[in-house]
């Protein structure tokens, strides 16, 4: 099931895939004020995503966007990596759920590795706050991008995708 809380929380909990490491590792540069990663990110657009190459197949995307109404979320899971979200400013609500409490609606996979579900009212919900993050495993479904309050709030993030081996 899916881990979230402070990197030192991850590190403790995620030790068994070695290539998180390397994407934890990433993320403490890019939540390190004045860094190279945490300057790149603040360069990003709103609406803009980058991808950015970590090695051993793991990769980042860099992305700016303003957080959205729960009403338009949607259900996701990935079968071929693991997503490590992290918030660097701003917070959102991220959902998550068991994939087989939901309905396969869209599947994208193998060339987006992403499978989109049916609406589904379950679930936990999820707050991160600017220097925390989440993983999600392929058994995790989940809701990213989710805003916090009433209006939506312009969230800096990097969304780290390790390969499942």
């Amino acid at each position: 099931m899916a881990l979230f809380g402070t990197l030192s929380t991850l590190r403790a909990q995620a030790h068994l895939h070695g290539s998180i490491e390397t994407g934890l590792a990433y993320l403490e540069s890019l939540f390190r004020n004045g860094s190279e990663e945490r300057l790149r990110l603040a360069s990003v657009q709103t609406d803009e995503t980058r991808r950015i190459e970590l090695g051993g197949g793991v990769f980042a995307l860099e992305q700016a966007y303003l957080s959205k109404d729960p009403a338009e979320g949607r259900w996701e899971s990935h079968r071929a990596y693991i997503d490590i979200q992290a918030v660097v400013t701003g917070e959102e609500f991220m959902g998550v759920c068991d994939v087989s409490r939901l309905a396969v609606n869209e599947d994208l996979s193998p060339g987006k590795d992403l499978l989109f579900y049916h609406p589904f009212e379950g679930g936990s919900r999820l707050r991160i706050q600017a220097g925390e993050a989440a993983i999600f495993f392929p058994v995790d479904a989940h809701m990213p991008c989710l805003r916090t309050g009433t209006s939506p709030t312009l969230v800096r993030k990097s969304v780290v995708k390790v390969p499942v081996f």
